[in-house]
């Protein structure tokens, strides 16, 4: 049986050329010993010549056999033991064209490459009854492994969504996110890094495994702290530790670079990384990022509650919404350039007011727009504190004189609002997703639902899909007041601890810092999920705590992507018809960002100088680092030379 794999294993032969050595010298010396007697005349009682007695030397002690590389079959399941917690609960091996799949049922994904995937359990989970949301076997972690020949000595670990639990990862009859864009599969196959997944922690038994928080609750309500600890950082460290132990023992020597990549959830991950674990990686990339967890998923539920205090809980038709969003996109996208090009490049310049726009307004609210999409007066600003952000009495100040954007919070706003122009009838968009065709109320976003519910540990707060023994989701966030979601706003900050520290805004990274490691952040200005500002006040908080804003950028840089929703992807909505253009902004590249966070790791390149391109590459801008923002020097307004940060 193959020697048991620990993370402590050298895999250096050592041959002992010194013992050779002190055994040679002990014949030498028995040898001048022997010559010295015979020249003194010594002799036996016959005359003889006396010789020496000698005899063999002893054999060399035999080489360290050293480890044997782990195999992917099924002896990897006893040879790699990190130690007591980890178990392999799955071993399998790929060829090149292969079908990833478990059980036999095709789920056209093919095998980029020949690849070994391992599939983990990290202990001690979480006791609890058979099917409860909070009860957990451990962690669950999927590795992907390319062959020897094909690994390019880097680990290059993904991040979560939502409240993760994707539970396909530790299942033994599927394939966490195989035909996902950021599949590990996929990044082992296609480039020969080693990559891996993570539930977290617990495994979601919802149609929607990101959108469910019930597992963060315990079958009497109160707070699972196990659950929380795994979810906030204990499943991404022990995924990262456990990567990099296995590429170890699978290639014979350790990876040479690791790498975080994660958006939203995964931003927040990569944060949390760098804050409480940061000899994990050499470089982070964190996009969109889900920092300050607490506040600004509660936050998420502000539009919901607008739309219930002050529209009698009847939400915005999808008609309405692309209306008033494609009307400021159409009053903001020329700023730059002084051409309307179907996106905004600087929400902070935009403070468009719906409420004084006659071509939006309904005829009875002294508009001159007769269509079913016209707004009223009041649902006009409604959409102004929807922009804005919650604020404690859901109060909002005129556009005119504060829009509630940039690094610093207003005295009554307690988190940011969309920008201006952002999707609003997107299906995910926090708490305006569209009516329930069946019972006629609006939905809100779920992860804002079952956030709240637990801020309030009240159960009954959140969506039906929040199960709990104490009760289920019964939709009460629908009675909730300005002020009482103010409150679920104080009580997530008040809960941190039992939290975890899930909010992850420690801006304190000296240790991250002092080991030379690289963090790479980036953030759509069309997000319609997580307000891009939340990134700008952290990073600023950070550059308080680390020295200033020189001092940080030297390890630690944040870019801003103009028309970029979440994650990727256009979010701002196109202009009216007639006045802007359709929108086709620059947008990184798949893998773009990452390339430019390796050559600052492994190059020292770093990364002030990257280009951006659209879709037919008909349109290229610099893109800038925070807070430097692009400005229009003069030239083709297609050409990235005609453009600067500043």
């Amino acid at each position: 049986m193959p020697t048991p794999f620990t993370p402590f294993t050298r895999f250096t032969r050592f041959h002992r050329p010194h013992l050779a050595a002190r055994a040679l010298g002990a014949c030498c010396l028995g040898l001048v010993a022997a010559a010295a007697l015979t020249a003194c005349g010594g002799s036996d009682s016959s005359g003889g010549i006396v010789l020496p007695v000698t005899s063999a030397p002893p054999p060399p002690p035999p080489a360290s056999a050293g480890p044997v590389p782990l195999a992917c079959d099924e002896s990897l399941k006893t040879a790699f033991k990190p130690d007591a917690d980890t178990t392999v609960t799955l071993v399998r091996q790929f060829r090149k064209g292969d079908d990833l799949n478990l059980d036999g049922k095709p789920t056209g994904t093919k095998a980029l490459a020949d690849l070994c995937m391992v599939k983990l359990n990290v202990g001690p989970g979480h006791a609890g009854p058979a099917g409860a949301p909070s009860t957990s076997p451990g962690i669950g972690i999927e590795v992907w492994l390319p062959a020897a020949s094909a690994w390019n000595q880097r680990v290059r670990v993904l991040g979560g969504g939502g409240f993760a639990g994707e539970p396909t990862i530790s299942a033994l009859e599927s394939i966490g996110n195989a035909g996902g864009v950021d599949s590990p599969a996929r990044v082992a196959g296609a480039e020969g890094s080693v990559s891996a997944i993570t539930d977290t922690g617990h495994a979601s038994h919802a149609p929607m495994a990101g959108v469910d928080g019930s597992f963060a609750m315990n079958p009497d309500g109160t707070v699972n702290t196990a659950g929380w600890a795994d979810f906030a950082s204990r499943g991404i460290h022990e995924m990262a530790v456990k990567a990099k132990a296995l590429a170890a023992g699978f290639y014979g020597e350790a990876p040479k670079y690791s790498y975080w990549d994660g958006c939203s959830t995964g931003g927040r991950q990569g944060h949390m990384q760098a804050q409480v674990n940061p000899d994990d990686f050499d470089g982070i990339l964190a996009g969109n990022s889900a920092i300050n967890w607490t506040t600004f998923i509660t936050g998420e539920l502000y539009p919901q509650v607008v739309m219930q205090r002050d529209l009698g809980g009847t939400p915005l038709t999808p008609d309405q919404m692309t209306l008033v969003s494609s009307a400021a996109v159409s009053a903001c996208d020329s700023t730059l350039t002084g051409q309307h090009e179907g996106f905004v490049s600087d929400p902070a310049a935009c403070k468009y007011d719906p409420t004084q726009d006659a071509a939006v307004l309904c005829t009875g609210s002294g508009g001159s727009n007769a269509t079913a999409a016209c707004l009223s007066t009041v649902q006009a600003q409604a959409v102004n504190k929807i922009w804005y952000g919650q604020t404690r009495d859901g109060s909002a100040p005129a556009p005119a004189s504060d829009i509630g954007y940039g690094a610093t919070l207003a005295s009554n706003q307690l988190w940011y609002g969309l920008t201006r122009g952002t999707v609003f009838n997107n299906p995910a968009a926090p708490g305006l997703a569209l009516a329930d065709s069946t019972a006629g109320v609006p939905n809100p976003f779920p992860i804002a639902a079952h956030q709240v519910a637990l801020n309030l540990q009240d159960p009954t707060l959140a969506t039906p899909d929040f199960v709990n023994a104490t009760g289920n989701g019964a939709n009460r966030w629908k009675g909730l007041s300005y002020a009482q979601l103010a409150n679920a706003s104080d009580r997530g900050k008040a809960l941190q601890a039992a939290f975890s520290n899930i909010n992850a805004d420690n801006p304190d990274l000296a240790r991250f810092r002092d080991r030379g490691a690289k963090l790479l952040t980036y953030h759509g200005l069309a997000d319609p999920l997580i307000p891009n500002s939340g990134t700008a006040h952290y990073y600023e908080r950070a550059a308080k705590a680390m020295g200033g804003i020189d001092a940080l950028q030297k390890f630690y840089r944040y870019v801003e992507v103009p028309a970029m929703g979440h994650c990727a992807g256009v979010g701002s909505v196109n202009g009216l018809a007639g006045t802007s253009p359709a929108a086709n902004p620059p947008l990184p590249a798949p893998n773009q960002l990452f390339a430019a966070l390796t050559d600052w790791v492994e190059k020292g390149v770093v990364p002030d100088s990257v280009v951006l391109q659209n879709a037919d590459k008909s349109l290229a801008r610099p893109l800038c680092t925070y807070p430097k923002k692009i400005a229009y020097v003069g030239g083709d307004v297609t050409k990235a030379a005609s453009f600067a940060c500043r």
